[in-house]
């Protein structure tokens, strides 16, 4: 799977530009865990069980600002664990990757740091590792999807300044999983089937989320079928009985359906046996100030004392939505209450662009949308479909994106919801590249030499080939609107400026436990 060729200059500096926001990010939150002092934020916090030496402080004093929030359950389960019932909200495969590095690659430090500072030290390396080859797999996807090089370029570009951008830092799985969703994306449109949905599955293991992947593969086995059984014709003879091409699509739907599942059930039933098992003494191998702070905080261990708890009698006992409703009350319209009015303004610039995303695609592809996409184009016919964010091909990514938009709005903590979308959806930076791309003057020179400056409409943009979409270069186009701050539009100013002050605001809040989460 080959993301960084030498060949494609954008690529380069798609990937170039991702590693200096990195950078910038890390020395920004450093600087501002210094100046700001913490604030006393109920949240999780487990104690310290050893004294910290010389370079644990300094490490914590230059990252402990991205142990903050869920981080903290994320270090706390690559150290300890799964110990407390409310850990099982986070999946385990982030975790292990902490682990397996801080006791693989950052071995050698365990003479100077203890566990906890090589494991934060560890999502610092992978989140990083994970955030730019997340950049370099978008890009890839928009070439293939949007076959517009110049779109894909602007819209990687973006992902490195995301208004997730603190998250994408921080020790979350949100950098694991848009590299893993993006990537598994990006195959599926290659054609790569099994590499894909190796990819899903490790997905679903990052994020819960992940299990809706599946749609994408559900989609492009029923369309496949959809198309083949619309050919001419002069074409029936060469295909196979309709029988056999219903029993290959649902052999494979299920199969791979199956293998994204099955991280998410195999957790399930871990911590079934961990929480719902006859009790194993474990409570007396917990070290004191652990308990403590489970009896302080009403935590749950696992079967102390025999007393399961209510989840484990329910017909089926997933512990993930019952630690979701009982521990952050999370269920339908719960968060629609007049003191989460912030939250909800914090939530309405992403709400406000996906929302327009969908409308846009609708008006310039209502008939595509009333069929799923499953009717056969004249334009595919002829090999020349369109090109852009209002291509065909983006018909499946705008209803995933929909369909998390509306699920994280009306049943969520809506304040997480820039991070839902920005970790799980291409859609907020091709359509974000898009309005820039149409209505921003300063990137229209950029087209091809038959291409001039002026004004586009959409019908004009609808109804370009993939070649008169342009190659353009490798010139930054977010540096260059950013060098050309005062003659940009108001447009091109509120999109730069939503990522750009979520991207400073999440690092001076989050970082100093201030929230934003």
């Amino acid at each position: 799977m080959e993301l960084v060729s030498r060949q494609d200059p954008r690529l380069r500096e798609v990937v170039w530009f991702a590693v200096c926001c990195r950078a910038l990010t890390l020395l920004l939150q450093a600087l501002f865990n210094l100046l700001i002092p913490d604030h006393a934020a109920d949240a999780f916090s487990p104690p310290s069980l050893s004294e910290p030496g010389l370079w644990d402080l300094l490490v914590e004093r230059l990252l402990g600002g991205l142990s903050h929030w869920d981080a903290a359950h994320f270090l706390f389960i690559a150290e300890r664990g799964y110990l407390y019932e409310h850990n099982c909200a986070f999946f385990p495969l982030y975790p292990l990757s902490l682990r397996a590095v801080a006791e693989g690659a950052l071995w050698p430090l365990q003479w100077l740091l203890r566990l906890r500072s090589r494991l934060l030290l560890s999502a610092v390396l992978l989140n990083s590792l994970f955030s730019v080859l997340a950049a370099a797999a978008l890009y890839k996807l928009g070439c293939v999807v949007l076959r517009c090089y110049r779109v894909a370029f602007l819209a990687a570009v973006l992902f490195s300044v995301s208004p997730a951008n603190v998250f994408m830092a921080a020790a979350y799985s949100e950098s694991m999983f848009a590299f893993l969703a993006f990537s598994a994306m990006w195959q599926l449109e290659k054609g790569q089937s099994w590499l894909s949905g190796l990819l899903f599955s490790l997905a679903s293991g990052v994020r819960a989320n992940g299990l809706i992947n599946a749609g994408f593969f559900l989609y492009s086995r029923g369309k496949c079928l959809a198309l083949q059984l619309q050919v001419g014709s002069g074409s029936v003879r060469k295909l196979p009985p309709l029988w056999k091409q219903l029993l290959s699509v649902a052999s494979s739907a299920v199969l791979m359906c199956v293998g994204i599942f099955l991280p998410f059930a195999l957790f399930q039933y871990y911590a079934y046996v961990r929480f719902c098992g006859p009790g194993t003494g474990l409570e007396q191998a917990v070290p004191k100030p652990l308990l403590q702070l489970a009896l302080d905080k009403g935590y749950r261990l696992a079967a102390i004392n025999g007393v399961k708890p209510s989840w484990c009698s329910q017909r089926f006992p997933v512990v993930y939505s019952y630690i979701q409703d009982t521990y952050w009350n999370v269920g339908f319209l719960r968060y629609f209450e007049l003191r989460q009015i912030p939250n909800f303004l914090l939530a309405l610039p992403v709400t406000l662009l996906g929302s327009w995303a969908a409308w846009t695609y609708i008006l310039a592809n209502p008939r595509h949308c009333l069929t799923l996409g499953l009717e056969r184009r004249k334009s595919e016919e002829e090999g020349k479909p369109r090109a852009g964010f209002c291509c065909p091909a983006v018909f499946v990514y705008v209803v995933h994106a929909t369909v998390l938009l509306a699920f994280g709005f009306f049943c969520m903590h809506v304040q997480v919801l820039t991070r839902f979308l920005g970790s799980s959806s291409p859609i907020l930076y091709w359509f974000s590249a898009h309005l820039l791309r149409e209505y921003e003057p300063l990137l229209w020179s950029e087209g091809t030499d038959n291409q001039t400056a002026a004004p586009r409409s959409e019908k004009s943009l609808l109804g370009k080939s993939p070649g008169a979409c342009g190659k353009g270069t490798s010139e930054n186009p977010v540096v260059r609107l950013l060098m050309n701050c005062r003659l940009i539009t108001p447009l091109s100013k509120c999109i730069l400026g939503f990522f750009l002050s979520y991207w400073l605001l999440g690092l001076i809040l989050h970082c100093n436990f201030l929230p934003w989460t």
